[in-house]
């Protein structure tokens, strides 16, 4: 493990499942935005919500547009711990690059926070795909985090509670919900 997070409070940007599960202590969390990148379900999942054979699909930050999310300060004797956390789980692929941002944070403040960027190169970076495949993937996916509709629904229900519309996830979730009838996709 490097030192490079060591010594000193870590800030965590956090779009997606880290949102509603972020798996690490933190001592505040603030709502904040990250420009430069939008939210998209653009990553293949072949681990948490999907395999190589089925993948699923999860969100990435992808090039363009702004990101509304939460950024979670982690103490300083806990950075490194939370680092290597983060690592296993977000890079267990590599299909996300590491890198450190700014983020400004509801309240003003100005920070410079952990994400993780979908790596366009990588093989299982989709794009932007047709809403009829997205929920394909969505509705067969399953790894070992779960169920991907699990993930959808869990996100699209914790970003309103923010007070953030995903127009992307709000409408694969109303087709997800149960008992929810198919629409026909123009």
């Amino acid at each position: 493990m490097t030192s490079e997070f060591g010594g000193s409070e870590l800030w965590v940007f956090g779009y997606g499942s880290l949102i509603w599960r972020p798996g690490f202590d933190f001592e505040e969390s603030v709502a904040g935005r990250l420009h430069g990148y939008h939210r998209s379900l653009c990553i293949f999942s072949h681990v948490h919500r999907g395999t190589p054979d089925r993948p699923g699909l999860v969100l990435g930050l992808d090039r363009g547009g702004v990101c509304r999310g939460l950024a979670f300060r982690v103490a300083a004797e806990r950075a490194q711990e939370t680092v290597a956390y983060l690592r296993a789980r977000e890079q267990a692929t590599s299909v996300y690059v590491e890198r450190q941002m700014p983020v400004r944070l509801e309240d003003g403040r100005s920070i410079r926070a952990l994400v993780y960027v979908a790596d366009r190169k990588h093989l299982q970076y989709a794009g932007r795909l047709p809403r009829a495949k997205q929920l394909e993937l969505v509705r067969h996916g399953r790894g070992s985090s779960g169920v991907n509709p699990d993930y959808v629904l869990l996100t699209d229900e914790h970003l309103r509670k923010m007070g953030i519309f995903d127009p992307v996830l709000a409408g694969l979730a109303e087709e997800l919900s149960p008992g929810a009838a198919p629409r026909p996709h123009l």
